[in-house]
């Protein structure tokens, strides 16, 4: 089943995620759905508050970022209780975007590689290093379980700059070909 994804604005975003435990009610069923949502709405990345839960769940499919990155061709996990360990490497730019706010794109200094705890969705510890846009990736979807949006990176100038926008997408005033969900009054 297609979500509607929860954009700028609704508290859910700026909500502190928790763990969950392998009984968590219909976990795969969520996890089914997430995927559906991500690929209906052209994303590389789904975290679970922006479908409305605050719990520490995201999927990533980097694939659509293979050119950019070959590393990211068949990049696709499900990281549940996800802690980044560490984070290394020179601070690098690239253009970031977000399912939850649309129509924003801005470049966002991340960290070129992370190490990276999580269970997989038969809760199985893994502990990976990931690299470049893989890292970018997991990074972004990431800060979202801590209740971060990329805009909370990015110079304090450009955010006041993109006011206008962020006010638009709180009241829902944005074009876009997936289902939205925005605060209610």
């Amino acid at each position: 089943m297609i979500l509607p994804i929860y954009v700028y604005g609704n508290p859910v975003l700026r909500t502190l995620s928790k763990d969950i435990t392998p009984d968590y009610p219909k976990l795969k069923e969520l996890v089914a759905n997430l995927w559906e949502t991500l690929y209906e709405s052209d994303g590389v990345g789904l975290a679970a508050p922006q479908v409305g839960l605050n719990i520490r769940l995201f999927v990533v499919d980097g694939t659509p970022m293979d050119e950019d990155d070959p590393k990211c061709a068949g990049f696709k996990k499900v990281f549940i209780n996800a802690r980044i360990l560490e984070r290394s490497g020179e601070k690098w730019l690239f253009n970031e975007g977000c399912l939850s706010l649309p129509t924003i794109r801005e470049d966002v200094p991340r960290e070129a590689k992370i190490k990276i705890q999580y269970q997989d969705e038969n809760f199985e510890t893994h502990i990976d290093e990931f690299d470049g846009l893989r890292a970018r990736i997991v990074q972004h979807e990431y800060d979202h379980l801590d209740a971060k949006l990329f805009i909370d990176h990015i110079n304090p100038l450009r955010k006041r700059l993109m006011k206008k926008k962020l006010e638009n997408i709180e009241r829902g005033n944005v074009d876009v070909s997936y289902k939205i969900k925005i605060k209610r009054k």
